[in-house]
């Protein structure tokens, strides 16, 4: 039984140069096609995506303009002591006709995150009982005004808890920006 070697350290040789070979095609081929390939694989994903979702807008443009011109409609009006007026008046036409006593109505300007709107912030007082003071905030929820609850602050005023004191912080929207005071 006599091995020849030669021949065999060849095959070893070969053996491990192939080894060796589809080792680098591998790093320098197979992985970074592979990686294009999961990268261009998640990019369609991410694209049909988007497809979808513009199909989507365009089929409810038309809803979506409504919506919007609502918006821009109910908006508070440009000039700022008219929309602080319109604000107030509401206050107080929904006060009267839920029978509750307001005490104060604060209003306060501030600037929108951009240039394109500002806000104009009011702090209302009111007294009342649960059923008038439910109804009050009813009748700014519902309102066409383009009015936020902020914060709401329920307080007893009496031991019973008939007599409540609510505070408001409203948030109403204007689109134009606050003018910069003149100095």
């Amino acid at each position: 039984m006599k091995l020849d070697l030669p021949a065999r350290q060849r095959w070893l040789v070969i053996g491990t140069g192939a080894m060796v070979a589809l080792y680098i095609l591998n790093l320098v081929v197979f992985e970074p096609l592979t990686d294009v390939w999961r990268a261009h694989s998640a990019e369609i994903v991410k694209l049909r995506k988007s497809v979808g979702d513009g199909r989507g807008l365009i089929a409810r443009s038309a809803q979506l303009d409504r919506t919007w011109a609502e918006m821009q409609a109910n908006a508070l009006p440009k000039d700022p002591a008219q929309a602080e007026q319109d604000v107030i008046s509401a206050f107080d036409q929904w006060g009267r006709a839920n029978n509750i006593e307001l005490s104060s109505i604060r209003p306060q300007w501030k600037r929108g995150s951009n240039e394109r709107y500002s806000l104009l912030e009011c702090r209302v007082d009111a007294t009342g009982t649960i059923p008038t003071l439910s109804r009050f905030i009813y009748e700014l929820e519902r309102s066409p005004l383009a009015l936020r609850v902020d914060a709401v602050e329920l307080t007893a005023r009496d031991d019973g808890g008939r007599k409540l004191t609510l505070g408001l912080i409203v948030s109403g929207l204007r689109l134009s920006p606050l003018e910069r005071k003149q100095q």
